[in-house]
């Protein structure tokens, strides 16, 4: 049995920059024989849900008012990771495209449903950390890693 960290909106839990969810039942599933631990960077971090959705823009992390909460998503990615490493996280599922838990690839900054190669700030973090990061859509992979 593994621990995995999880985006919490992957689970069901209404944390998305909209008020919904993005629940992915391949994900829920897993906890029938691992432990999950759902976190969301962006409320970790002090945001608002709903709130303005964002993108990174270069080094920076922008909403789509024009507002930097660079600040609020690295204390969410740094939060998250103090979790990841309290409860022991063998590994972690991000929610792909998001500029907190994208992996390998996110919008591209212009808000016009572009994406671009990159990693969100909590997936950069983790990455950092050494804690091995899945998106929803690398469940199988993920399942090879824990050697099932």
């Amino acid at each position: 049995m593994a621990t995995i960290l999880v985006s919490a909106c992957l689970m069901g839990c209404d944390c998305r920059y909209k008020g919904d969810n993005c629940k992915n039942e391949a994900v829920v599933a897993l906890a029938k024989r691992h432990t999950l631990v759902p976190v969301c960077p962006e409320q970790l971090g002090g945001l608002s849900t709903p709130r303005h959705p964002a993108e990174i823009c270069g080094d920076k992390v922008i909403s789509n008012a024009g507002k930097d909460v660079t600040g609020e998503y690295q204390k969410g990615a740094e939060t998250a990771l103090y979790i990841a490493k309290t409860v022991g996280a063998d590994a972690a599922v991000l929610k792909a495209n998001s500029p907190s838990c994208g992996k390998d690839i996110i919008y591209d900054g212009t808000f016009t449903g572009n994406k671009t190669a990159g990693n969100g700030v909590t997936a950069k973090v983790f990455s950092e950390a050494g804690i091995p990061i899945f998106t929803e859509n690398e469940i199988d992979a993920l399942l090879t890693f824990l050697g099932e």
